[in-house]
Protein backbone atom coordinates (compact mmCIF):
# COMPACT_ATOMS: atom_id res chain seq x y z
CA UNK A 1 0.00 0.00 0.00
CA UNK A 2 2.84 2.51 0.77
CA UNK A 3 4.27 1.49 -2.59
CA UNK A 4 1.62 2.68 -4.47
CA UNK A 5 0.86 5.55 -2.51
CA UNK A 6 4.96 6.38 -2.40
CA UNK A 7 4.73 5.94 -6.88
CA UNK A 8 1.51 8.51 -7.12
CA UNK A 9 3.26 10.91 -5.56
CA UNK A 10 6.26 10.86 -7.18
CA UNK A 11 3.51 10.84 -10.74
CA UNK A 12 1.89 13.98 -8.88
CA UNK A 13 5.28 15.89 -8.46
CA UNK A 14 6.38 15.16 -12.52
CA UNK A 15 2.99 16.20 -14.03
CA UNK A 16 2.73 19.37 -11.38
CA UNK A 17 5.96 19.58 -12.86
CA UNK A 18 5.51 19.92 -16.48
CA UNK A 19 2.58 21.88 -16.13
CA UNK A 20 4.99 24.43 -14.58
CA UNK A 21 7.16 24.41 -17.39
CA UNK A 22 4.49 24.89 -20.33
CA UNK A 23 3.52 27.22 -18.66
CA UNK A 24 6.53 29.38 -18.59
CA UNK A 25 7.66 28.49 -22.05
CA UNK A 26 6.15 31.26 -23.87
CA UNK A 27 7.66 33.84 -21.64
CA UNK A 28 10.83 32.48 -21.50
CA UNK A 29 10.52 32.67 -25.68
CA UNK A 30 9.37 35.90 -25.52
CA UNK A 31 12.49 36.80 -23.27
CA UNK A 32 14.94 35.35 -25.35
CA UNK A 33 13.35 37.16 -28.49
CA UNK A 34 12.78 40.71 -26.80
CA UNK A 35 15.78 43.09 -27.26
CA UNK A 36 17.87 45.08 -24.90
CA UNK A 37 17.95 48.57 -24.24
CA UNK A 38 21.33 50.07 -24.42
CA UNK A 39 22.78 53.47 -23.42
CA UNK A 40 24.61 54.59 -26.92
CA UNK A 41 27.01 57.36 -26.31
CA UNK A 42 30.30 58.99 -27.26
CA UNK A 43 32.66 61.43 -29.05
CA UNK A 44 31.99 62.58 -32.87
CA UNK A 45 35.43 64.06 -33.52
CA UNK A 46 36.77 65.12 -36.87
CA UNK A 47 39.47 62.60 -38.65
CA UNK A 48 42.21 65.09 -38.38
CA UNK A 49 42.23 66.94 -35.43
CA UNK A 50 40.07 64.68 -33.04
CA UNK A 51 38.11 67.89 -32.29
CA UNK A 52 34.50 67.59 -31.49
CA UNK A 53 31.93 68.07 -34.11
CA UNK A 54 28.96 69.87 -32.96
CA UNK A 55 25.58 69.64 -34.02
CA UNK A 56 26.20 66.07 -35.33
CA UNK A 57 23.44 64.28 -35.71
CA UNK A 58 22.62 60.68 -34.14
CA UNK A 59 19.58 58.97 -35.98
CA UNK A 60 18.15 55.84 -35.96
CA UNK A 61 15.84 55.26 -39.04
CA UNK A 62 13.89 52.71 -38.21
CA UNK A 63 12.98 54.09 -34.84
CA UNK A 64 12.42 57.02 -35.91
CA UNK A 65 14.20 58.90 -32.91
CA UNK A 66 17.51 60.57 -32.53
CA UNK A 67 19.83 63.33 -30.80
CA UNK A 68 22.51 65.88 -31.43
CA UNK A 69 25.78 66.10 -30.39
CA UNK A 70 26.25 69.23 -27.89
CA UNK A 71 29.42 71.89 -28.33
CA UNK A 72 32.18 69.16 -27.68
CA UNK A 73 30.94 66.71 -29.98
CA UNK A 74 29.66 64.87 -27.25
CA UNK A 75 25.85 63.04 -27.38
CA UNK A 76 23.57 60.50 -25.54
CA UNK A 77 20.97 58.21 -27.02
CA UNK A 78 19.10 54.91 -25.63
CA UNK A 79 18.93 52.29 -28.58
CA UNK A 80 18.24 48.83 -28.81
CA UNK A 81 20.46 46.15 -29.51
CA UNK A 82 20.89 45.50 -33.31
CA UNK A 83 19.95 49.26 -33.94
CA UNK A 84 22.05 50.69 -36.62
CA UNK A 85 22.65 54.49 -35.96
CA UNK A 86 23.85 56.98 -38.87
CA UNK A 87 25.64 59.76 -37.83
CA UNK A 88 25.69 62.65 -39.79
CA UNK A 89 27.36 66.29 -40.31
CA UNK A 90 27.21 69.03 -42.94
CA UNK A 91 30.82 68.63 -44.79
CA UNK A 92 31.64 64.94 -43.78
CA UNK A 93 30.62 61.55 -44.72
CA UNK A 94 27.80 59.53 -43.00
CA UNK A 95 28.90 56.46 -40.86
CA UNK A 96 26.88 54.07 -39.54
CA UNK A 97 27.25 52.40 -35.67
CA UNK A 98 25.52 48.48 -35.24
CA UNK A 99 24.82 47.72 -31.92
CA UNK A 100 25.38 43.76 -31.45
CA UNK A 101 22.37 41.93 -31.56
CA UNK A 102 23.78 39.92 -28.70
CA UNK A 103 25.05 42.57 -26.93
CA UNK A 104 24.52 42.17 -22.59
CA UNK A 105 25.78 45.11 -21.64
CA UNK A 106 24.01 48.49 -20.58
CA UNK A 107 26.21 51.00 -21.96
CA UNK A 108 27.81 51.21 -25.50
CA UNK A 109 30.25 53.78 -25.75
CA UNK A 110 32.17 54.91 -28.98
CA UNK A 111 34.71 57.80 -30.47
CA UNK A 112 33.62 58.17 -34.14
CA UNK A 113 36.04 59.88 -36.39
CA UNK A 114 34.40 61.72 -39.68
CA UNK A 115 36.28 62.31 -42.65
CA UNK A 116 35.66 65.29 -44.88
CA UNK A 117 33.41 65.28 -47.35
CA UNK A 118 34.47 68.02 -50.40
CA UNK A 119 31.60 68.87 -52.98
CA UNK A 120 32.90 71.44 -55.74
CA UNK A 121 29.96 72.46 -57.16
CA UNK A 122 29.70 72.75 -61.38
CA UNK A 123 30.41 76.17 -62.76
CA UNK A 124 26.67 78.39 -63.36
CA UNK A 125 26.91 80.98 -65.43
CA UNK A 126 23.86 83.29 -65.28
CA UNK A 127 23.04 85.69 -68.79
CA UNK A 128 19.79 87.71 -69.20
CA UNK A 129 19.71 86.66 -72.77
CA UNK A 130 19.56 83.49 -74.00
CA UNK A 131 23.25 83.07 -75.82
CA UNK A 132 26.87 84.89 -74.99
CA UNK A 133 26.64 86.07 -79.00
CA UNK A 134 23.25 88.34 -78.17
CA UNK A 135 24.58 89.32 -74.94
CA UNK A 136 27.85 90.93 -76.60
CA UNK A 137 25.55 92.29 -79.69
CA UNK A 138 23.71 94.14 -76.77
CA UNK A 139 26.89 95.33 -74.90
CA UNK A 140 28.33 96.45 -78.13
CA UNK A 141 25.36 98.35 -79.20
CA UNK A 142 24.88 99.95 -75.61
CA UNK A 143 25.18 104.02 -75.55
CA UNK A 144 26.11 105.27 -72.38
CA UNK A 145 25.89 108.71 -71.87
CA UNK A 146 28.45 111.37 -71.78
CA UNK A 147 30.12 112.80 -68.73
CA UNK A 148 29.85 116.21 -69.44
CA UNK A 149 26.52 118.61 -69.67
CA UNK A 150 25.28 115.01 -67.84
CA UNK A 151 23.65 115.02 -64.11
CA UNK A 152 26.56 113.35 -63.04
CA UNK A 153 28.87 115.82 -63.84
CA UNK A 154 26.75 118.88 -62.08
CA UNK A 155 26.09 116.52 -58.88
CA UNK A 156 30.19 116.36 -58.39
CA UNK A 157 30.86 119.81 -58.71
CA UNK A 158 32.65 121.18 -56.27
CA UNK A 159 30.87 124.20 -55.49
CA UNK A 160 28.01 122.20 -54.86
CA UNK A 161 30.00 119.17 -53.17
CA UNK A 162 31.30 122.40 -50.66
CA UNK A 163 27.95 123.84 -49.84
CA UNK A 164 26.32 120.45 -49.33
CA UNK A 165 29.65 119.76 -46.74
CA UNK A 166 28.97 122.89 -45.11
CA UNK A 167 25.35 123.12 -44.89
CA UNK A 168 24.65 119.65 -44.03
CA UNK A 169 24.07 118.98 -40.20
CA UNK A 170 25.77 116.56 -38.88
CA UNK A 171 24.07 112.54 -38.54
CA UNK A 172 23.25 109.97 -35.95
CA UNK A 173 26.39 107.84 -37.56
CA UNK A 174 28.96 110.92 -37.05
CA UNK A 175 27.62 112.38 -33.44
CA UNK A 176 28.14 108.24 -31.98
CA UNK A 177 31.81 108.49 -34.02
CA UNK A 178 32.58 111.47 -32.26
CA UNK A 179 31.07 110.42 -28.58
CA UNK A 180 33.21 106.94 -29.00
CA UNK A 181 36.79 109.14 -30.14
CA UNK A 182 36.05 111.43 -27.31
CA UNK A 183 35.74 108.54 -24.69
CA UNK A 184 38.47 106.68 -25.96
CA UNK A 185 40.69 109.57 -25.92
CA UNK A 186 39.58 110.25 -22.26
CA UNK A 187 40.35 106.56 -21.78
CA UNK A 188 43.82 107.03 -23.01
CA UNK A 189 44.63 110.38 -21.10
CA UNK A 190 43.50 108.34 -17.74
CA UNK A 191 46.23 105.13 -19.18
CA UNK A 192 48.75 107.53 -19.44
CA UNK A 193 48.72 107.02 -23.92
CA UNK A 194 47.26 110.17 -24.98
CA UNK A 195 48.56 113.86 -24.58
CA UNK A 196 47.67 115.82 -21.65
CA UNK A 197 47.96 119.15 -20.36
CA UNK A 198 50.77 118.16 -17.95
CA UNK A 199 52.81 116.28 -20.87
CA UNK A 200 52.68 119.19 -22.92
CA UNK A 201 53.97 121.65 -20.72
CA UNK A 202 58.16 121.95 -21.27
CA UNK A 203 58.73 122.10 -17.68
CA UNK A 204 56.81 119.59 -16.70
CA UNK A 205 59.26 117.26 -19.21
CA UNK A 206 62.36 116.07 -17.51
CA UNK A 207 64.01 115.73 -21.54
CA UNK A 208 63.43 119.54 -21.97
CA UNK A 209 64.83 120.07 -18.62
CA UNK A 210 68.20 117.65 -19.58
CA UNK A 211 67.86 119.70 -23.01
CA UNK A 212 68.19 123.09 -21.24
CA UNK A 213 71.40 122.33 -18.82
CA UNK A 214 73.04 120.83 -21.88
CA UNK A 215 72.56 124.31 -23.72
CA UNK A 216 73.22 126.67 -20.45
CA UNK A 217 76.70 123.86 -20.27
CA UNK A 218 77.58 124.75 -24.10
CA UNK A 219 77.63 128.42 -23.61
CA UNK A 220 74.61 128.76 -25.87
CA UNK A 221 72.77 131.44 -23.85
CA UNK A 222 75.70 133.13 -23.57
CA UNK A 223 75.94 137.34 -24.49
CA UNK A 224 77.87 137.70 -27.67
CA UNK A 225 79.49 140.89 -28.82
CA UNK A 226 77.21 142.77 -31.22
CA UNK A 227 74.35 140.91 -31.08
CA UNK A 228 70.87 142.13 -29.26
CA UNK A 229 68.49 139.96 -27.36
Amino acid sequence: MSVRVRNSSWWLALVLVVVVLVGFSPSLVRAQGQRRVVQFTGIIATGDSLLGVPGATVFVPKAGRGTATNAYGYFSLPVLTGDSIVIRSLGYRNQTVVIPGDYQRQSYSVIVQLKEDATILPEVRIFPYATEKEFKRAFLALKLPKERGSSVADNLNEQILRRIFNNAPVTSMGNYRQTMQNQQYSQDRRMGTAPTPQTNNPLLNPFSWLQLINQIKQGEFKKKEGTDY
